[in-house]
């Protein structure tokens, strides 16, 4: 009698643990899914209510308020590219309108090897975010925003 009590108890124990199990794994996997990518696609978006031209200039100077040495421009089919270097981090910026009033920027920030470093762009997005209210309020506007990290 004894030993069924103990297989009905345990019995109950996995039954319970069975969903848990479930509800473990998803979770175990979705973290492991965003740690990957931050790692391999450390790419952050945004989108300013904003011209280029401006979204241009505050992109600099968030590359110089950071000290991150500004390298070069170019130009690809949907817009600009701007080009920057810190002490082991090789920065892309592409900048490209989507209206006369609305750019979308992507950051990239990649650290020397396979991965990539989602905090260094993302701080270059929140400190051209900082550039494009301090403009704005400078001129009596404000500036709006939607990102993606």
């Amino acid at each position: 009698m004894r030993g069924v009590g103990r297989a009905f108890f345990l019995s109950l124990c996995l039954v319970g643990l069975s969903g848990c199990e479930a509800v473990a794994i998803s979770l175990l996997g979705a973290s492991a899914g965003t740690a990957l990518r931050y790692g391999w696609d450390g790419v952050t978006h945004r989108t300013f209510t904003s011209p280029a031209s401006e979204v241009k200039q505050a992109s600099l100077a968030a590359l110089e308020r950071m000290g991150i040495a500004f390298e070069s421009f170019d130009v690809y089919e949907h817009g600009e590219l701007i080009y920057a270097r810190a002490q082991n981090r090789a920065i892309e910026i592409e900048i490209e309108p989507i209206s006369e009033r609305a750019t979308r920027v992507r950051i990239t920030a990649k650290n020397g090897s396979l991965f990539y470093d989602t905090a260094t762009s993302a701080e270059i997005v929140a400190q051209t975010e900082r550039s494009l209210a301090t403009a704005g309020a400078a001129r009596g506007g404000t500036v709006n925003s939607s990102s993606s990290f």
